[in-house]
Protein backbone atom coordinates (compact mmCIF):
# COMPACT_ATOMS: atom_id res chain seq x y z
CA UNK A 1 0.00 0.00 0.00
CA UNK A 2 2.78 2.43 0.93
CA UNK A 3 4.78 1.84 -2.25
CA UNK A 4 1.74 2.24 -4.51
CA UNK A 5 0.51 5.40 -2.81
CA UNK A 6 3.99 6.90 -3.10
CA UNK A 7 3.97 6.04 -6.82
CA UNK A 8 0.77 8.10 -7.05
CA UNK A 9 2.62 11.10 -5.61
CA UNK A 10 1.34 10.77 -2.05
CA UNK A 11 3.73 11.41 0.84
CA UNK A 12 3.42 8.38 3.13
CA UNK A 13 4.65 9.47 6.53
CA UNK A 14 4.57 6.13 8.33
CA UNK A 15 3.21 2.61 8.43
CA UNK A 16 2.30 0.49 11.47
CA UNK A 17 2.80 -3.27 11.59
CA UNK A 18 3.96 -5.67 14.27
CA UNK A 19 5.73 -7.98 11.79
CA UNK A 20 9.44 -7.44 12.43
CA UNK A 21 10.27 -9.20 9.15
CA UNK A 22 8.69 -6.34 7.20
CA UNK A 23 10.64 -3.44 8.70
CA UNK A 24 13.89 -3.52 6.72
CA UNK A 25 12.18 -4.22 3.39
CA UNK A 26 9.61 -1.46 4.01
CA UNK A 27 12.12 1.25 4.89
CA UNK A 28 14.64 0.25 2.19
CA UNK A 29 12.06 0.52 -0.61
CA UNK A 30 10.20 3.50 0.82
CA UNK A 31 12.93 5.91 1.97
CA UNK A 32 11.54 8.57 4.25
CA UNK A 33 8.49 6.54 5.27
CA UNK A 34 8.90 5.28 8.85
CA UNK A 35 8.05 1.71 9.87
CA UNK A 36 6.49 1.64 13.34
CA UNK A 37 6.90 -1.91 14.58
CA UNK A 38 4.22 -2.39 17.19
CA UNK A 39 0.79 -3.88 17.84
CA UNK A 40 -1.70 -1.13 16.98
CA UNK A 41 -3.77 -2.20 19.99
CA UNK A 42 -0.96 -0.88 22.20
CA UNK A 43 -0.51 2.42 20.33
CA UNK A 44 -1.78 5.59 21.98
CA UNK A 45 -4.18 7.66 19.86
CA UNK A 46 -1.98 10.75 20.10
CA UNK A 47 1.17 8.89 18.98
CA UNK A 48 1.22 10.43 15.50
CA UNK A 49 0.45 13.84 16.90
CA UNK A 50 3.38 13.66 19.31
CA UNK A 51 5.93 11.98 17.02
CA UNK A 52 5.02 13.31 13.56
CA UNK A 53 3.10 16.48 14.34
CA UNK A 54 0.03 15.09 12.55
CA UNK A 55 -2.84 17.56 12.80
CA UNK A 56 -6.46 16.68 13.43
CA UNK A 57 -9.13 17.40 10.79
CA UNK A 58 -6.58 17.71 7.96
CA UNK A 59 -8.54 17.44 4.70
CA UNK A 60 -5.48 16.08 2.87
CA UNK A 61 -4.63 13.43 5.46
CA UNK A 62 -5.19 9.79 4.39
CA UNK A 63 -5.46 6.79 6.71
CA UNK A 64 -5.15 3.33 5.13
CA UNK A 65 -6.19 0.25 7.10
CA UNK A 66 -5.17 -3.15 5.74
CA UNK A 67 -5.71 -5.42 8.71
CA UNK A 68 -4.89 -9.17 8.64
CA UNK A 69 -7.68 -11.03 6.91
CA UNK A 70 -7.16 -14.72 7.75
CA UNK A 71 -10.32 -14.95 9.85
CA UNK A 72 -12.51 -13.93 6.89
CA UNK A 73 -10.58 -15.90 4.27
CA UNK A 74 -11.99 -18.94 2.46
CA UNK A 75 -8.53 -20.53 2.72
CA UNK A 76 -8.38 -23.16 5.45
CA UNK A 77 -6.43 -21.74 8.38
CA UNK A 78 -6.44 -21.73 12.17
CA UNK A 79 -9.45 -19.49 12.87
CA UNK A 80 -8.84 -19.54 16.64
CA UNK A 81 -5.46 -17.92 16.08
CA UNK A 82 -6.83 -15.41 13.56
CA UNK A 83 -9.66 -14.36 15.90
CA UNK A 84 -7.09 -12.19 17.65
CA UNK A 85 -6.91 -9.92 14.61
CA UNK A 86 -10.47 -10.07 13.24
CA UNK A 87 -11.52 -6.83 14.96
CA UNK A 88 -8.43 -4.76 14.14
CA UNK A 89 -10.54 -2.42 12.00
CA UNK A 90 -12.06 -1.11 15.24
CA UNK A 91 -8.56 -0.35 16.57
CA UNK A 92 -7.96 1.49 13.30
CA UNK A 93 -11.24 3.35 13.90
CA UNK A 94 -9.85 4.73 17.20
CA UNK A 95 -7.30 6.70 15.22
CA UNK A 96 -9.84 7.76 12.58
CA UNK A 97 -12.06 9.13 15.35
CA UNK A 98 -9.17 11.02 16.96
CA UNK A 99 -7.63 12.58 13.84
CA UNK A 100 -10.61 12.66 11.45
CA UNK A 101 -8.52 12.46 8.25
CA UNK A 102 -9.92 13.67 4.96
CA UNK A 103 -9.80 10.19 3.41
CA UNK A 104 -9.84 6.57 4.55
CA UNK A 105 -8.80 3.51 2.53
CA UNK A 106 -9.43 -0.12 3.51
CA UNK A 107 -8.44 -3.31 1.68
CA UNK A 108 -9.41 -6.81 2.80
CA UNK A 109 -10.68 -10.19 1.60
CA UNK A 110 -14.25 -10.44 0.22
CA UNK A 111 -15.29 -12.44 3.30
CA UNK A 112 -15.27 -9.29 5.43
CA UNK A 113 -18.42 -8.29 3.52
CA UNK A 114 -20.24 -11.61 3.95
CA UNK A 115 -18.94 -13.30 7.12
CA UNK A 116 -21.59 -13.50 9.86
CA UNK A 117 -19.05 -12.40 12.47
CA UNK A 118 -17.60 -9.58 10.36
CA UNK A 119 -16.52 -6.39 12.10
CA UNK A 120 -17.38 -4.37 8.98
CA UNK A 121 -20.94 -3.28 10.00
CA UNK A 122 -19.61 -1.96 13.31
CA UNK A 123 -16.78 -0.17 11.51
CA UNK A 124 -19.12 1.47 8.98
CA UNK A 125 -21.55 2.53 11.72
CA UNK A 126 -18.65 4.09 13.62
CA UNK A 127 -17.57 6.04 10.51
CA UNK A 128 -21.09 7.35 9.93
CA UNK A 129 -21.45 8.37 13.57
CA UNK A 130 -18.41 10.65 13.36
CA UNK A 131 -19.35 12.35 10.11
CA UNK A 132 -18.15 10.09 7.29
CA UNK A 133 -21.16 9.84 5.01
CA UNK A 134 -19.43 9.48 1.64
CA UNK A 135 -18.63 5.76 1.66
CA UNK A 136 -17.92 3.63 -1.43
CA UNK A 137 -16.99 -0.06 -1.38
CA UNK A 138 -17.22 -3.17 -3.53
CA UNK A 139 -15.48 -6.44 -4.31
CA UNK A 140 -12.81 -5.66 -6.91
CA UNK A 141 -11.29 -8.14 -9.39
CA UNK A 142 -7.66 -7.07 -9.45
CA UNK A 143 -7.04 -8.69 -12.84
CA UNK A 144 -8.95 -5.76 -14.38
CA UNK A 145 -6.51 -3.30 -12.83
CA UNK A 146 -3.35 -4.48 -14.63
CA UNK A 147 -2.62 -7.13 -11.98
CA UNK A 148 -2.11 -10.52 -13.68
CA UNK A 149 -3.89 -12.69 -11.12
CA UNK A 150 -7.41 -13.68 -10.09
CA UNK A 151 -7.33 -11.70 -6.86
CA UNK A 152 -10.67 -10.47 -5.59
CA UNK A 153 -10.57 -7.99 -2.73
CA UNK A 154 -12.92 -5.83 -0.70
CA UNK A 155 -11.94 -2.24 -1.43
CA UNK A 156 -13.30 0.81 0.40
CA UNK A 157 -12.73 4.53 0.01
CA UNK A 158 -14.31 7.06 2.34
CA UNK A 159 -14.22 10.83 2.75
CA UNK A 160 -15.86 13.26 5.15
CA UNK A 161 -15.43 16.04 2.58
CA UNK A 162 -18.55 17.30 0.84
CA UNK A 163 -19.00 17.77 -2.90
CA UNK A 164 -16.29 15.19 -3.60
CA UNK A 165 -16.98 12.59 -6.27
CA UNK A 166 -15.06 9.69 -4.82
CA UNK A 167 -15.09 6.36 -6.61
CA UNK A 168 -13.01 3.23 -6.77
CA UNK A 169 -10.43 2.96 -9.57
CA UNK A 170 -12.01 2.45 -13.01
CA UNK A 171 -11.36 -1.12 -14.25
CA UNK A 172 -9.80 -1.92 -17.61
CA UNK A 173 -11.93 -3.54 -20.31
CA UNK A 174 -9.81 -6.71 -20.32
CA UNK A 175 -8.15 -8.69 -17.56
CA UNK A 176 -4.35 -8.98 -17.53
CA UNK A 177 -2.96 -12.48 -18.15
CA UNK A 178 0.20 -14.23 -16.99
CA UNK A 179 2.15 -14.06 -20.26
CA UNK A 180 2.10 -10.24 -20.01
CA UNK A 181 4.10 -10.40 -16.76
CA UNK A 182 6.52 -13.35 -16.61
CA UNK A 183 8.36 -15.69 -18.95
CA UNK A 184 11.61 -15.34 -20.90
CA UNK A 185 10.19 -12.47 -23.00
CA UNK A 186 9.70 -10.52 -19.78
CA UNK A 187 13.20 -11.01 -18.43
CA UNK A 188 12.85 -14.28 -16.51
CA UNK A 189 15.52 -16.78 -17.61
CA UNK A 190 14.78 -20.49 -17.46
CA UNK A 191 15.82 -22.02 -14.13
CA UNK A 192 15.45 -25.38 -12.41
CA UNK A 193 13.75 -26.30 -9.16
CA UNK A 194 16.06 -25.44 -6.28
CA UNK A 195 17.74 -22.57 -8.15
CA UNK A 196 19.22 -19.99 -5.77
CA UNK A 197 19.56 -16.41 -6.98
CA UNK A 198 21.71 -14.43 -4.53
CA UNK A 199 21.22 -11.14 -6.38
CA UNK A 200 18.54 -8.60 -5.50
CA UNK A 201 16.50 -9.91 -8.43
CA UNK A 202 15.78 -13.01 -6.30
CA UNK A 203 14.70 -15.40 -9.06
CA UNK A 204 15.01 -18.16 -6.44
CA UNK A 205 12.92 -21.31 -6.64
CA UNK A 206 12.02 -23.90 -4.01
CA UNK A 207 13.56 -27.33 -4.39
CA UNK A 208 11.55 -30.46 -5.22
CA UNK A 209 11.91 -34.06 -4.13
CA UNK A 210 12.62 -36.54 -6.90
CA UNK A 211 9.04 -37.76 -6.77
CA UNK A 212 7.56 -34.26 -6.93
CA UNK A 213 9.86 -33.47 -9.84
CA UNK A 214 8.48 -36.53 -11.63
CA UNK A 215 4.98 -35.29 -10.91
CA UNK A 216 5.77 -31.93 -12.49
CA UNK A 217 7.23 -33.63 -15.55
CA UNK A 218 4.00 -35.56 -16.03
CA UNK A 219 1.82 -32.48 -15.55
CA UNK A 220 0.77 -31.02 -18.89
CA UNK A 221 2.27 -27.66 -19.76
CA UNK A 222 0.07 -24.57 -19.65
CA UNK A 223 -2.63 -25.46 -17.15
CA UNK A 224 -2.11 -29.14 -16.40
CA UNK A 225 -3.19 -30.54 -13.06
CA UNK A 226 -2.51 -33.44 -10.68
CA UNK A 227 -5.17 -35.40 -12.58
CA UNK A 228 -2.51 -35.91 -15.28
CA UNK A 229 -0.84 -38.46 -12.99
CA UNK A 230 -3.80 -39.54 -10.86
CA UNK A 231 -3.63 -43.10 -12.24
CA UNK A 232 0.12 -43.47 -11.71
CA UNK A 233 0.48 -45.57 -8.56
CA UNK A 234 4.04 -44.40 -8.09
CA UNK A 235 3.15 -40.70 -8.17
CA UNK A 236 -0.40 -40.44 -6.80
CA UNK A 237 -0.62 -39.27 -3.20
CA UNK A 238 -2.69 -41.34 -0.78
CA UNK A 239 -4.60 -38.26 0.38
CA UNK A 240 -5.91 -37.66 -3.15
CA UNK A 241 -7.14 -41.17 -3.97
CA UNK A 242 -10.85 -40.93 -4.76
CA UNK A 243 -10.77 -37.16 -4.31
CA UNK A 244 -10.31 -35.92 -7.85
CA UNK A 245 -12.75 -33.07 -7.23
CA UNK A 246 -11.04 -31.81 -4.07
CA UNK A 247 -8.08 -29.43 -3.97
CA UNK A 248 -7.92 -29.58 -7.76
CA UNK A 249 -5.38 -26.78 -8.05
CA UNK A 250 -2.79 -28.44 -5.83
CA UNK A 251 0.31 -29.42 -7.87
CA UNK A 252 -1.21 -27.68 -10.91
CA UNK A 253 0.44 -25.42 -13.47
CA UNK A 254 -0.62 -21.86 -14.26
CA UNK A 255 -1.98 -20.89 -17.70
CA UNK A 256 -0.19 -18.37 -19.90
CA UNK A 257 -3.41 -16.88 -21.27
CA UNK A 258 -5.27 -16.54 -17.97
CA UNK A 259 -4.58 -14.51 -14.87
CA UNK A 260 -2.52 -16.38 -12.29
CA UNK A 261 -4.34 -17.69 -9.22
CA UNK A 262 -4.29 -15.50 -6.11
CA UNK A 263 -0.72 -15.11 -4.88
CA UNK A 264 -0.73 -16.34 -1.28
CA UNK A 265 2.09 -16.47 1.26
CA UNK A 266 2.81 -20.05 0.08
CA UNK A 267 3.07 -19.37 -3.66
CA UNK A 268 6.58 -20.84 -3.85
CA UNK A 269 5.25 -24.35 -3.12
CA UNK A 270 3.47 -26.53 -5.69
CA UNK A 271 1.73 -28.44 -2.89
CA UNK A 272 -0.08 -25.29 -1.75
CA UNK A 273 -2.03 -24.45 -4.90
CA UNK A 274 -1.75 -23.95 -8.66
CA UNK A 275 1.70 -22.43 -8.36
CA UNK A 276 3.54 -24.52 -10.95
CA UNK A 277 5.24 -22.64 -13.79
CA UNK A 278 3.28 -23.08 -17.07
CA UNK A 279 6.23 -24.75 -18.84
CA UNK A 280 9.18 -25.28 -16.52
CA UNK A 281 9.21 -28.15 -14.01
CA UNK A 282 9.11 -26.04 -10.87
CA UNK A 283 7.04 -23.66 -8.79
CA UNK A 284 7.18 -19.99 -9.67
CA UNK A 285 10.13 -18.07 -8.23
CA UNK A 286 10.10 -15.39 -5.56
CA UNK A 287 10.57 -12.67 -8.19
CA UNK A 288 7.86 -14.12 -10.43
CA UNK A 289 5.42 -14.04 -7.49
CA UNK A 290 6.43 -10.47 -6.70
CA UNK A 291 5.94 -9.45 -10.35
CA UNK A 292 2.49 -11.06 -10.45
CA UNK A 293 1.73 -8.93 -7.38
CA UNK A 294 3.00 -5.92 -9.43
CA UNK A 295 6.08 -5.17 -7.36
CA UNK A 296 8.64 -3.61 -9.74
CA UNK A 297 11.70 -5.69 -10.58
CA UNK A 298 13.99 -3.36 -8.62
CA UNK A 299 11.97 -3.75 -5.42
CA UNK A 300 14.32 -5.49 -2.97
CA UNK A 301 13.17 -8.03 -0.40
CA UNK A 302 15.68 -7.68 2.43
CA UNK A 303 15.73 -11.26 3.63
CA UNK A 304 17.60 -14.46 2.82
CA UNK A 305 14.54 -16.57 3.59
CA UNK A 306 12.27 -17.60 0.73
CA UNK A 307 9.41 -18.16 3.16
CA UNK A 308 9.78 -14.67 4.64
CA UNK A 309 9.95 -13.01 1.22
CA UNK A 310 6.88 -14.96 0.09
CA UNK A 311 5.01 -13.89 3.24
CA UNK A 312 5.76 -10.22 2.53
CA UNK A 313 4.68 -10.61 -1.09
CA UNK A 314 1.53 -12.66 -0.49
CA UNK A 315 0.26 -10.41 2.29
CA UNK A 316 0.73 -7.21 0.30
CA UNK A 317 -1.80 -4.98 -1.38
CA UNK A 318 -0.68 -5.06 -5.04
CA UNK A 319 1.24 -1.78 -5.54
CA UNK A 320 -0.48 -1.15 -8.89
CA UNK A 321 -3.89 -1.12 -7.22
CA UNK A 322 -2.66 1.08 -4.36
CA UNK A 323 -1.28 3.51 -6.95
CA UNK A 324 -4.69 3.66 -8.64
CA UNK A 325 -6.38 4.35 -5.30
CA UNK A 326 -3.89 7.15 -4.67
CA UNK A 327 -4.62 8.70 -8.04
CA UNK A 328 -8.36 8.72 -7.31
CA UNK A 329 -7.68 10.80 -4.19
CA UNK A 330 -5.15 13.06 -5.92
CA UNK A 331 -7.65 13.80 -8.67
CA UNK A 332 -10.07 15.10 -6.03
CA UNK A 333 -7.60 17.45 -4.33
Amino acid sequence: MTYGLRQAGINVIAGVDFDKDAKETYEYNNPGSIFIQTDIKNLDKDYFERHFNIQKNDDKLIFAGCSPCQFYSIINSDKDKSKQSKNLLMDFARFVDYYKPGYILVENVPGILTHKESVLPSFLNKLKSIGYNNIIYEIVDMSYHKIPQSRKRFSLIVTRLENINIHLPIPEKKSMVLKEAIGQNNGFPKVNAGHKDLSDFNHSVAGLSNKSLQRMKKTRHDGGSRLDWANDKELQLQCFIGKDDSFKDTYGRMWWNKPAPTITTKFFSISNGRFGHPDEDRAISIREGATIQTFPKDYVFKTNSMATAAKLIGNAVPPEYAKRLGRVINNNQ
